[in-house]
């Protein structure tokens, strides 16, 4: 999936090599040069994660930071504070506002997208890079590859987003709306039924190894992926 990052910074230099440096680690980058050019970008789509400075012109990044945990649309988007403020007390002002890191300056390119990468880890799984493998069925990021076994599954991408999503989080149950808001995204306005559309088309992907009563239907509450092997097929995992 591609990963979007807005950086909020309002020097245009700093801007630019962090832009490169995440177009270079694969990530997509989205720039604003204050907090409300800032929120008028996350008006339009939410990131998935934001470089946040310290000191922006009109609003600095704490209070920025503040009014996006406070939101209930925004409260769960990551957010790496970056600063030249070196001060202990500092860093845990912008850490006790909600900042998931802290990124001191002058940073390397290398430091900051390591930062990047294990939010991303530990916060939102689906946005790393790193491959996911459940019994034999592999799904590789880096190179947009499932596979099972030797042979490979060939998926739209709707299907490969749903699947990867799911296989990161096994044995629980999404709603269709849950699932709409974690894989479509935010603001992507589609009728809930479309996830069953994707759901059969990602069943009858698997269905060749077997592994299609991974994507179980519970009734009256949404989907599942569970790798726990049935005893007896079930019917009502196949419906939809």
């Amino acid at each position: 999936m591609s990963v979007k990052i807005l950086i909020v910074e309002d020097e245009a230099a700093i801007r630019e090599l962090i832009a490169y440096n995440l177009q270079q680690a694969g990530y997509e980058s989205i720039c604003a040069e204050d907090a409300e050019k800032a929120m008028t970008i996350i008006h339009d789509a939410l990131p998935d994660l934001i470089l946040l400075d310290w000191m922006l012109p009109n609003m600095t990044g704490i209070d920025f930071a503040r009014i996006l945990r406070r939101n209930e649309r925004t409260r769960l988007i990551p957010i790496i504070m970056l600063t030249a403020r070196t001060q202990e007390a500092d860093k845990v002002v912008g850490l006790e506002i909600g900042a998931d890191d802290y990124v001191t300056k002058p940073f390397s390119p290398r430091e900051l997208i390591a930062r990047i990468n294990a939010v991303l880890r530990r916060l939102i799984p689906e946005a790393s890079a790193q491959a996911v493998e459940i019994h034999g069925l592999r799904l590789d990021p880096v190179n947009h590859r499932v596979t099972d076994g030797n042979k490979k599954i060939e998926l739209g991408p709707t299907e490969y987003r749903l699947l990867h999503f799911m296989m990161l989080h096994t044995e629980r149950t999404y709603s269709r709306s849950q699932l709409l808001d974690r894989v479509w995204g935010d603001h992507v306005f589609v009728e809930e039924r479309t996830v069953d559309v994707h759901i059969r088309r990602l069943r009858k992907a698997l269905q060749w190894s077997g592994k299609d009563n991974w994507i179980q239907t519970v009734r009256g509450a949404g989907y599942r992926f569970s790798a726990v092997a049935l005893a007896l097929p079930d019917a009502s995992n196949k419906e939809i």
